[in-house]
């Protein structure tokens, strides 16, 4: 079985930067679809959930296997932004932006949830739990001169 830090390790490269977009969401979709929500591969290693936001420019709902960590008491979940350490935002950090009322498939159950782009201190202290949680994302900071958007997604109360 790979460790994880073998798998952070690689998950920190650049080779990985470039493969990883393209096939890694692909495949969580698929599984994600033939499971019906149940499993998610990426989640393995990391906590993930299905985004579905509305698209920014287009209006449509667009569905993003993510990455997440949870936060301690539950309840809310961090969404990260590193485009695998890439140059340019993630499209979904800018539909979250444009509307962030959306949804999630977190262990099969929908969810709505409303997201707010993080800043300033309180930025600071979950970027440094992220580093904890996950230290490759420091090395995809690193490659990049964009600021990492980090966005809380927290449930909307029920009608």
């Amino acid at each position: 079985m790979i460790g994880v830090r073998a798998v952070q390790k690689v998950s920190s490269t650049r080779a990985f930067a470039k493969v990883a977009p393209h096939v890694i969401p692909a495949l969580d979709r698929a599984v994600h679809r033939l499971t019906r929500g149940k499993v998610l591969l990426s989640a393995q290693l990391l906590p993930g959930v299905i985004l579905t936001a509305t698209g920014a420019r287009s209006g449509r709902p667009r569905r993003t296997p993510l990455a997440c960590m949870p936060e301690e008491g539950g309840g809310s979940w961090i969404l990260v932004g590193s485009n695998f350490g890439r140059t340019g935002h993630p499209a979904w950090t800018a539909n979250l932006l444009a509307h962030p009322d959306a949804e999630i498939s977190w262990k099969g159950t929908d969810i709505p949830v409303t997201a707010v782009l993080l800043a300033g201190e309180e930025r600071a202290a979950v970027w440094k739990t992220l580093l904890t949680f996950w230290p490759p994302y420091a090395a995809y900071q690193e490659r990049v001169e964009r600021e990492i958007r980090l966005f809380r997604i927290t449930p909307r109360p029920s009608a």
